[in-house]
């Protein structure tokens, strides 16, 4: 029931686009909604704006956000864009580049990240320390560092308050990593409190999407929820 509006809403604008879609694919289309964005919401800025495979939708990335638009401004769509014959997620490419960007303005100095001699690939995790699965995938780490995996953990403590003082504990430490192994071996470790960046962990976290640890993000922006054996995320990171 859910759908219909949207399907409606699909058709009602799409219909008139598509006898003329040369025109409305053209070269200057991409900036005509430029600025009747800017006209109609001065306040948001897209950070790009892309044709797709529809003539007449163009799917503009606002922040962390993907949505998609008539050329005139007038009608959005918000969620994800199916090929259903190729059976492929078209809004994906635009998500990947959203978390990239989002790691990146992070930066790496603000994560605790495990480093092998020669890197061939690295993979970001976000991570809790008590999780069962984030352990299991800690555990790990050995098997990636030999693989020449780069390791960069993202904290995103769930379970309240006792859980972000233990985070902030592992942050604070004169030996992060040393803590942070302890820590997710059930261990305990000294209470320390310092500036820190975990609250922004946690605002990149709900920016690259997740909802639940571990949750990986690869090199092209994939993102895996949940745990991946080793074995077969390098496999994976090696196609």
């Amino acid at each position: 029931m859910k759908l219909f509006p949207l399907f409606i809403l699909l058709i009602s604008f799409l219909a008139p686009y598509s006898a003329n879609a040369a025109s409305s694919d053209g070269g200057n289309a991409v900036e005509n909604l430029r600025q009747a964005l800017a006209k109609s919401m001065p306040n948001v800025k897209p950070t790009k704006i892309s044709t797709t495979p529809i003539a007449g939708l163009y799917e503009v990335i606002v922040g962390p956000q993907v949505v998609y638009m008539d050329v005139g401004a007038r009608y959005m769509i918000e969620g994800d864009l199916f090929d259903l014959k190729s059976q492929i997620n078209i809004s994906e490419d635009a998500k990947s580049t959203i978390r990239l960007a989002a790691i990146d303005k992070l930066g790496a100095d603000k994560m605790v990240v495990y480093t092998p001699g020669k890197v061939k690939n690295t993979i970001t995790v976000v991570t809790d320390v008590d999780c069962p699965y984030c352990r299991r995938l800690h555990s790990e780490i050995p098997e990636y560092l030999k693989n020449d995996v780069q390791v960069r953990y993202i904290f995103m403590p769930l379970k309240g308050a006792s859980d972000m003082k233990k985070t902030i504990s592992v942050w604070c430490s004169d030996d992060r990593q040393g803590a942070l192994d302890i820590a997710k071996a059930g261990g305990e470790i000294e209470e320390k409190s310092c500036d820190n960046p975990i609250k922004e962990h946690m605002k990149v976290a709900r920016a690259l999407g997740v909802r639940g640890t571990p949750a990986i993000v690869l090199e092209d922006g994939t993102l895996l929820p949940g745990y991946v054996p080793v074995d077969k995320l390098v496999a994976e990171l090696r196609k």
